[in-house]
């Protein structure tokens, strides 16, 4: 009698077999292959530039692969564009954000796939349903007719996801879904994630951030250099193992003055400060419109030169609007007083602030911060060409040098500064931005979360370019979506809980736990603060 032959194998829900994409002068993904097992959360890591996002788009439909094959629940597939992708049951939330500014929120959720009623006229009421539904889920509160492009750079973050959960299939890609989040939203985002995995779903997730990969999922595998590097369960390997993989070599914890660490609280004590460079005097900013009428309320702070002062709070705690605030930015006129070397200054521009010697690393850098149809040299001189010109006309050797040494000195790796800045990686587009912020040669430097969506690599190398300009006597102003960040990086922290200054934490105070009580008090999620 026949043994009764084995159940055949269940294939993997997608295959990679040789996956190669080149683009003119790069080769991004080369003779790619592993495979992703149904119903898993499957990480991918690697530095920026290593191919993460060029695989994702093929995966998804958005970019076809020169070479190789993509298999999809064991069956060849090749996609022709999203579409295909989506009808396939493949959908993605891209790193960079791809929202139509003038729609709506609810009219982005659905662009494509609007619902219809009778008549084949639009269902705004069921789409508005919907959408409102799935926000709730997300525990956020976003206006459903807000013309996407007023929202802040977080909720944009949520809009996207919100998006793709709408129409999740059955696999999601998601590329850095939580660059733009604080703590508390990402803390939701994985809710949301695990009841997706409950459900059967496949997700593909992409992050620099090891405490999000080691979070939740089953298997990591690394990139580096377009190249397959690994595939390995995470129970059987660890951050640091994973991070050598990426960048192939070891990092190293970020050290402050006098060589000690500071990736912990208490492990730095600055000198004395001398006389603040920057005063203010109950700042606040009025919300025209909303019930809360002020998106600040009553900030007052002191930033002495040397000095790096945190800004940690919860999304719409009032972070950006601050920086913002002292850069000349918004719309609205603030009240309250800001003082520079202890003289009164109003600035209704930024060309105010930067005269002044005030700069703006801003948190959304494809948007606000980069020309991205110029080149790396364009970019970098852009603020200080009346230091390279004579009677009017820049002189071209002048501003080759400026922009040479700017590169020499926050080590900018590109072929050379006539290369677009839009084939950059993350972290270097941000060196760019911060070597432009340093020709005016600034006396204030605001940062707004000036790491977000950078691999470990570029934040570590930023930290030390942020650390140097401390020692240098710029005084700095620092937000972070990242605790960690702050916790490294700051002499003193500054809490805001929507809108107003709840707490002040000088470095041997600094916790995690304090932090986060002082971000929600008062908030409506919050719970009660220790005393």
């Amino acid at each position: 009698m026949n043994a009764p032959r084995p159940a055949p194998a269940e294939p993997p829900k997608i295959a990679l077999q040789g996956i190669g994409r080149s683009f003119p002068g790069v080769r991004a993904l080369d003779d790619v292959s592993f495979e992703i097992a149904r119903g898993h959360m499957h990480a991918i890591a690697g530095e920026n530039g290593a191919g993460k996002s060029t695989l994702m788009k093929i995966l998804s439909g958005v970019l076809p692969a020169d070479e190789g094959c993509l298999l999809l629940d064991g069956r060849p597939v090749q996609f022709a564009g999203p579409r295909e992708a989506q009808a396939a049951g493949i959908n993605i939330i891209h790193q960079e954000l791809s929202l139509v500014e003038e729609l709506h929120v609810t009219a982005n959720l659905f662009l494509g796939r609007e619902l219809q009623g009778r008549c084949g006229l639009l269902d705004e009421r069921e789409m508005n349903r919907q959408a409102a539904s799935l926000f709730e889920q997300l525990q956020c509160s976003i206006p459903l007719d807000a013309p996407a492009g007023s929202l802040r750079i977080g909720d944009q973050q949520l809009v996207e996801i919100a998006r793709s959960l709408l129409f999740a299939g059955d696999v999601l890609i998601m590329d850095e879904p939580t660059s733009a989040l604080t703590e508390a939203e990402t803390g939701r985002l994985f809710r949301i994630i695990d009841q997706l995995l409950q459900q059967g779903l496949t997700i593909l997730y992409i992050s620099h951030k090891m405490s999000e990969i080691f979070r939740r999922a089953d298997c990591i595998t690394v990139l580096r250099d377009g190249r397959h590097v690994a595939t390995v369960p995470a129970a059987e390997t660890t951050p640091e193992e994973v991070t050598r993989l990426m960048v192939g070599r070891e990092i190293t914890a970020h050290q402050r003055p006098g060589g000690m660490p500071s990736t912990g609280p208490g492990q730095h004590t600055a000198a004395a400060p001398p006389c603040p460079v920057l005063q203010v005097e109950q700042l606040s900013l009025p919300w025209p419109g909303h019930a809360r009428q002020w998106r600040l309320k009553d900030i007052s702070f002191e930033l002495s030169a040397g000095e790096i002062v945190g800004v940690a709070g919860l999304m719409g705690a009032g972070r950006t609007e601050l920086l913002e605030c002292l850069y000349g930015a918004t719309q609205e006129v603030p009240a309250g007083r800001i003082l520079l070397d202890g003289q009164l200054r109003e600035f209704r521009h930024p060309a105010e602030a930067v005269a002044a010697g005030i700069a703006l690393v801003t948190e959304d850098r494809k948007r606000l911060g980069l020309f991205d149809q110029l080149t790396v040299r364009e970019n970098i001189s852009l603020c200080s060409l009346g230091q390279v010109s004579t009677g009017g006309l820049i002189t071209a050797r002048r501003e080759r040098d400026v922009v040479q040494a700017a590169m020499t000195r926050l080590g900018v790796r590109a072929a050379s500064a006539e290369t677009p800045i839009a084939s950059l990686s993350g972290g270097n587009q941000q060196k760019c931005i911060l070597a432009r912020c340093l020709e005016i040669q600034p006396r204030v430097l605001l940062l707004d979360d000036p790491t977000r969506g950078v691999d470990v690599g570029a934040k570590s190398e930023l930290y030390a370019i942020i650390e140097q300009l401390r020692a240098e006597g710029i005084a700095i102003l620092l937000t972070s979506s990242e605790l960690p960040e702050l916790l490294t990086l700051s002499d003193r922290i500054l809490v805001l809980a929507e809108g107003r200054l709840t707490a002040a934490f000088e470095r041997g105070e600094f916790s995690e736990e304090a932090i986060m009580a002082a971000a929600t008090e008062g908030v409506a999620i919050s719970t009660p603060s220790a005393e």
